[in-house]
């Protein structure tokens, strides 16, 4: 219950600042509704591209950029590296709370207020003007919010690594835009992964990125069958403990940094 707090606080601290809000929702608006733009001018005259018709990338942009962008990780990353470099972080030695731990309560809040607040209206006015097609089925739906949910965590802890990594680097700048061109191109989240070489795609599909992007909007579509969505489910939950055991590892090794520094 005590990391609660941490989350609660997270997303009273955001609503506070309303006038972002406004600007929050203009801004998801004009970079949503700029992907759909390239879609359809790729799709203009054409019914389909090797069997992904224009609704599909229409659904695919308006969930890759709205769901599945409403987490800003690299608000995680910088205030990881912020809290080194001015030594907050060795507080929470002296407090009963696992830091990483406390860092993931703290953006589920920060998550929950994009979602309802800034997400929610921009779905609800892209999907009224280009439309949004409803999940293949109610499996289909019901995995793409575990999905989702796995996306988040798969997000975190790379997040997370990131800014841990401070410790040893003192700056997480070079590693947050690393990341950032990282998730931008393994992601899929902007190009679908069907639409790269096949001998690339067979790899990328693989790694934890196409976790963030690919993978949930693909199986939303149904362009998985009950046995792949099960299987690659399995998979990304493997590299979501892989990747936590990484940051509990830099974290421990990190608070025994800080003793020796401190000595």
């Amino acid at each position: 219950m005590r990391y609660l707090a941490f989350t609660t606080s997270a997303f009273q601290t955001r609503l506070a600042y309303r006038g972002q809000v406004w600007a929050q929702i203009l801004g998801e608006l004009v970079t949503v509704f700029a992907k759909i733009a390239i879609w359809v001018s790729i799709y203009r005259g054409i019914v389909s591209v090797d069997g992904i018709t224009r609704a599909d990338m229409l659904t695919y942009a308006i969930l890759g950029g709205t769901l599945l962008g409403a987490w800003e990780w690299p608000h995680l990353v910088n205030t990881i590296s912020t809290q080194i470099k001015t030594g907050d972080v060795a507080v929470f030695l002296l407090k009963p709370l696992h830091y990483p731990v406390m860092l993931l309560h703290s953006e589920i809040g920060n998550l929950g207020f994009k979602l309802t607040m800034v997400v929610v209206p921009v779905v609800i006015i892209t999907s009224s003007v280009y439309g949004l097609l409803p999940p293949a089925s109610v499996f289909h739906g019901a995995m793409f919010v575990a999905y989702w949910l796995l996306s988040f965590s798969l997000l975190f802890c790379l997040s997370a690594i990131a800014g841990l990594l401070s410790f040893w680097l003192m700056t997480a700048f070079s590693l947050e835009w690393l990341l950032r061109s990282l998730i931008s191109i393994l992601s899929g989240a902007f190009i679908p992964l069907w639409f790269f070489p096949e001998n690339i795609a067979a790899i990328i599909k693989f790694l934890p990125f196409a976790w963030i992007g690919f993978h949930p909007t693909a199986v939303y579509l149904g362009k998985m069958d009950v046995g792949q969505t099960l299987l690659y489910f399995l998979i990304g939950l493997g590299w979501m403990l892989f990747l936590a055991g990484i940051v509990t590892l830099l974290w421990r090794r990190a608070t025994q940094r800080i003793v020796v520094q401190g000595g």
